[in-house]
């Protein structure tokens, strides 16, 4: 389903899912839960104050273990909402029409 007309797919998450932010530098973390997310980035809850997310860059954890995470950019903040976009490993923004292309 698509929502607030975006390129990418979003899928809304229909129960809590718990995930952390860590900082790139692994000096901070917060804890959040995903509301919805596709190929190309997410919107999240964050706990706890967002100040650290000036950094504009950081880690999306998706397991306990952090053996499973996401390289993000912050795109916009809504009082205890953000949206982040993923990033690919060669430093360049995942776009809905290149994940859909490669498939």
């Amino acid at each position: 389903m698509k929502l607030d007309g975006r390129k990418a797919l979003r899928v809304r998450m229909d129960h809590k899912q718990a995930v952390n932010l860590m900082g790139a530098d692994g000096t901070w973390r917060r804890s959040c839960v995903l509301l919805d997310v596709s190929q190309s980035g997410a919107k999240i809850e964050v706990e706890g104050t967002l100040d650290v997310l000036q950094a504009k860059e950081f880690f999306m954890l998706l397991s306990s273990t952090g053996l499973a995470y996401r390289r993000c950019e912050l795109v916009w903040i809504d009082g205890t909402t953000a949206g982040v976009h993923f990033i690919s490993a060669d430093g360049k923004r995942k776009s809905a029409n290149a994940a859909a292309q490669s498939k």
